[in-house]
């Protein structure tokens, strides 16, 4: 996949110009850029990965893309750790616009502890962008995979509404990849 393949995977949430946003398990940022590219400059973005040499190609490409890295925020930490002073981290992440998680969430098993935390980092209404591999069963390198239909068995029971499909790309790997929105819901919503 290329950069246009990521944007348009995220691009039917119609998302608005500005606002704060985080990419969990950025690695070296193709979807990173890909929000960037429809969330605009002026948008705040952090990107959380582990990995420290990952999150240096980010930059690398960032600036060589938007001539900037202004308003990117690097996070060499675990996303499904609390990102705050506490952990090690020099930022504490404010309340978000919206998350997104391409290719993050299939490595974790438990993945409703994981959304469950995932959500608390989210404003009301604040919204999820998830993109998976669209299969139940996974393997060495995608351990934990979920299809569309079980992460919308799932997002409900984590805080979030019934997930709304986006598009569907094919994977030489394994079947086809999907983009997926959901909200966190608003109190009084059976928020949980």
């Amino acid at each position: 996949m290329n950069h246009n393949d990521h944007v348009n995977l995220l691009q039917p949430a119609n998302l608005t110009q500005g606002g704060v946003y985080a990419d969990f398990g950025a690695g070296s940022g193709a979807f990173t850029l890909a929000l960037r590219e429809l969330v605009g400059l002026d948008a705040t973005i952090y990107a959380v990965d582990k990995d420290r040499g990952a999150l240096g190609e980010l930059e690398n490409s960032h600036r060589a893309r938007f001539d900037s890295t202004l308003n990117l925020i690097l996070l060499p930490n675990d996303f499904s750790r609390p990102l705050d002073a506490s952990t090690g981290s020099a930022q504490r992440i404010p309340p978000l616009d919206g998350i997104v998680m391409a290719n993050s969430l299939h490595f974790f098993k438990d993945k409703e502890k994981i959304l469950k935390h995932v959500c608390s980092y989210l404003k009301r209404n604040g919204l999820l962008l998830l993109v998976e591999y669209n299969v139940d069963r996974g393997n060495l390198w995608v351990p934990h995979p979920l299809t569309f239909e079980t992460f919308s068995t799932l997002a409900p029971k984590t805080g979030f509404t019934d997930p709304r499909l986006l598009a569907k790309v094919p994977s030489g790997f394994l079947k086809e990849f999907y983009s997926a929105v959901t909200y966190r819901m608003r109190y009084g919503e059976n928020f949980i």
